[in-house]
């Protein structure tokens, strides 16, 4: 008996060596990097979930998960040392990146230095934050969809906005229309994924904007599957238990604001022929459109804010395909229920949450986050944006993005939502 249990494990660490040549091997020649030897920095937090007993769950799987782990975890004194010799390079100011005055103006970008100060109330504010997260997520009496569903029931073509930085031992969850662009770069630089004339990044915005949204430049969850097969999740677990989990969120509404100003006050070619002709069509009565987005705008044929809301609120629109991700809500982008966030940023708050960050996460020497990205959509915005929108809808638009509103603490807006 004894020397069959030590040929199966002889023979399961064997298999797991092969493999993980295997993986390096893809690693090397894919477009990011997978470091064995990473920098874990996550701080330790008490683990929420039962841990089984030595002899429970004792299989194949279980001894990869551990072998993994322990894998994983073997170089953290190693490239924590290298880490900071190279956090050593001075900071260099970057200019901003040049924009129309037709994108200045709507996106309202404003670059000015603010005060990033550390607020002694910010790790209690963050703490209470990931409380509210928590406390609704185990609330049986709040539901909403997707929320029972468990990590392994998420398929992989939902795991995409999860961009994973292997050297430093962070995932970052980007929601578009919170600054996500401006993440993006930052995890760009400390990934060092993207290089110029044969050198990494070093400021983030010198990586001009097509780079950083194109998604073969980021190593996501949904890119494990065909580069480790079916260990995937279990790399994407022991990753997700070690690493710094963070996300950025903004009040939904406000959030739809902006994407309604982007993507349908702009000249976009790509969103004017998939999204505005079919809603200037369906909620306009319009038979005979331009092809053209410069056509369109010339001749005044734009989608109001109320076709656009009709839109969302259209049952036909979910049975087509899902919502773009600039609308979709951000339980649905980022799994908050199943994913256990160490950081919950907001954009009201951007300066002073992303400088605590950069501190948590030990990179505040390394690079710091583009200065002050404000988007002047704010929530003062509501009620002049919503005053043409009749009361049902936004009744029905509310229930649509309530479990964005309740997740993330932001408050019901009852002068929208009442006569």
């Amino acid at each position: 008996m004894a020397k069959a249990r030590l040929f199966r494990l002889w023979l399961a660490l064997g298999s797991v060596f092969m493999i993980l040549v295997i993986i390096v091997y893809w690693d090397n020649v894919g477009t990011a990097h997978f470091y064995l030897h990473t920098s874990l920095s996550r701080p330790h937090l008490p683990d929420p979930h039962p841990t089984p007993g030595p002899e429970e769950g004792k299989d194949f799987t279980s001894d990869v998960d551990e072998f993994l782990d322990k894998l994983l975890s073997s170089g953290l004194k190693q490239n924590d040392l290298s880490r900071r010799k190279t956090e050593q390079r001075p900071l260099l100011a970057s200019p901003k990146p040049a924009l129309s005055n037709m994108e200045e103006n709507v996106r309202g970008y404003d670059w000015s230095p603010h005060n990033t100060k550390q607020n002694p109330d910010q790790d209690r504010l963050q703490a209470e934050r990931r409380r509210v997260l928590r406390d609704f997520c185990a609330n049986s009496s709040f539901v909403f969809p997707t929320k029972e569903r468990s990590f392994d029931d998420i398929p992989n073509y939902e795991l995409n906005h999860l961009i994973v930085d292997d050297r430093h031992g962070i995932i970052y969850c980007y929601v578009p229309k919170v600054a996500c662009t401006n993440w993006k770069r930052v995890m760009i630089v400390l990934s060092e994924s993207l290089l110029d004339r044969g050198v990494p990044y070093r400021e983030p915005l010198d990586i001009p904007r097509e780079h950083v949204h194109n998604s073969s430049t980021h190593l996501t969850f949904n890119k494990f599957w065909r580069r480790y097969g079916k260990f995937s999740r279990h790399l994407m677990k022991i990753k997700l238990k070690k690493y710094t989990k963070f996300l950025f969120v903004r009040d939904p509404f406000v959030r739809l604001i902006s994407a309604f100003r982007s993507k349908f006050e702009l000249e976009n070619e790509e969103f004017y022929r998939k999204f505005a002709v079919p809603m200037l069509k369906m909620y306009s009565n319009l038979t005979s459109l331009p092809t053209s987005v410069s056509e369109a705008f010339s001749a005044g044929l734009k989608v109001s804010f109320s076709n656009f809301i009709q839109y969302l609120l259209d049952p036909h629109t979910e049975r087509l395909a899902p919502f773009n991700e600039h609308w979709r809500q951000v339980y649905r982008l980022c799994h908050p229920c199943q994913i256990d966030y160490d950081f919950v940023g907001k954009l009201e708050t951007l300066d002073e949450d992303a400088a605590q960050l950069l501190r948590l996460l030990k990179v505040d020497q390394l690079l710091h986050f583009p200065p002050s990205y404000r988007n002047r959509t704010a929530s003062s915005w509501e009620e002049d944006w919503f005053a043409r929108i009749p009361l049902a809808w936004r009744q029905q638009l509310y229930k649509l993005y309530e479990a964005d509103f309740v997740l993330f603490g932001y408050p019901k807006p009852e002068n929208l939502l009442q006569d």
